[in-house]
């Protein structure tokens, strides 16, 4: 059976459908994406709805986490007018479906482990910080977790496995290829690309964007 791995998709639906018929899915194979599935782009409510109503698989990203404040609101974190937006026609089905995403996903079959944002190099998956697989990617030279692209090193230049993570998150390095890792976004909805990574063969398919929906940050 083939998986498939399919980056930040933003709300870029019109992109997703393309990258699935450019990768030829079928009925049999695995579809996973690697959370980062609403705002910023045009259409997140249909992102949604088109993954959840096919059966596909997502880990929760960033975003994804931004949007469910609306319904469990913290202390301290506002959530974005964007997000409240999208709350508004998402349906029951829709949040209970995001509310299940986990926050990494083992493909055991592949030896690959999907997460959104990465891993701290030394510390045990069951370990990690909530808040680093979701915002991760640097290490920083005295070798603490860091959001920041400038903070240091890419945490996936680091990580020494043994399984090999596909992420996403990373928009401003782009394509990622380490040994034990591979970074997926893109930048899709800055106009650049959408990428899936084909597994077990490690082939990775892009399309272009429409369009840029959003400025690069």
């Amino acid at each position: 059976m083939r998986t498939i791995v399919i980056g930040d998709v933003h709300g870029c639906l019109e992109e997703l459908e393309a990258l699935l018929r450019a990768c030829a899915v079928t009925a049999s194979d695995q579809v996973v994406l690697v959370g980062d599935l609403v705002a910023k782009g045009p259409d997140s409510v249909g992102v949604i709805q088109f993954v959840r109503e096919r059966g596909f698989e997502a880990v929760l990203g960033n975003h994804d986490a931004h949007l469910l404040r609306v319904r469990h609101p913290e202390p301290d974190r506002p959530v974005k007018g964007e997000h409240k937006k999208i709350a508004q026609h998402l349906s029951e089905a829709d949040w209970a479906w995001l509310e299940a995403r986990p926050l990494t996903l083992a493909l055991a079959a592949h030896g690959v482990r999907v997460v959104h944002a990465g891993l701290v190099p030394g510390v045990a998956v069951e370990q990690q910080r909530r808040e680093d697989l979701l915002n991760l990617r640097s290490i920083t030279p005295e070798g603490l977790p860091s959001k920041r692209v400038d903070g240091g090193a890419p945490w996936a230049s680091l990580w020494r496995g043994p399984e090999h993570i596909v992420f996403g998150h990373d928009a401003v390095r782009g394509l990622q290829h380490h040994p034990f890792a591979t970074g997926l976004d893109s930048g899709c909805v800055y106009g650049r690309s959408l990428t899936a990574l084909i597994l077990p063969a490690h082939e990775q398919v892009s399309v272009r964007a429409r369009q840029a929906y959003a400025p690069m940050r």
